[in-house]
């Protein structure tokens, strides 16, 4: 992990820890290189529930409560599947937050009818019960390249958004 991430997961670890706050994570193309980022940190266990991997659109589905209507007209890469996937990580394991990604890594993307799915396409969401927000990416730098941006801006994205939610320990001083 490199040093950037290190630092950003820390700072993930401290807000969640002084807060009692729980996180969660549902994971496609990244295959739980989240995960593995957050839970690299001491302490993890206090407030890191779990992650699912949801390579496969059932598992999208079934585990997590996407709507397959949505995948089917929209593909699987767009923004309201990983809206639905961060819903579903915060129901699934009972968290006050998640964030999820969904894309196309490489090195091929999908023909949906008028909805064609770039290489590079990937999809990040953060959220809580009341509000999810997301990026796309869409630039394909190949496939290693595209994993570790996109989980590099996914735990930014985290950061931000916890700063955001819960402050940080400066304003409280």
């Amino acid at each position: 992990m490199d040093l950037d991430l290190k630092v950003v997961s820390k700072e993930i670890n401290e807000i969640l820890w002084r807060n009692h706050k729980t996180l969660s994570t549902a994971e496609s193309c990244t295959s739980g290189r989240i995960a593995s980022v957050i839970t690299a940190v001491p302490g993890a266990s206090h407030y890191f529930k779990g992650g699912v991997v949801s390579y496969a659109n059932e598992v999208k589905t079934n585990l997590l409560g996407v709507d397959a209507q949505v995948i089917e007209e929209q593909t699987p890469v767009c923004e309201e599947v990983a809206r639905q996937m961060v819903k579903g990580a915060l129901r699934v394991f009972d968290t006050d937050y998640a964030v999820s990604v969904t894309g196309f890594a490489g090195p091929g993307g999908v023909e949906n009818g008028k909805n064609a799915v770039l290489v590079g396409t990937i999809w990040i969401a953060v959220g809580n019960s009341e509000r999810v927000e997301t990026v796309m990416l869409e630039e394909d730098n190949g496939r290693d390249k595209n994993l570790a941006s996109a989980t590099s801006t996914a735990m930014h994205m985290l950061l931000d958004f916890l700063k955001a939610d819960l402050g940080t320990e400066e304003e409280e001083a």
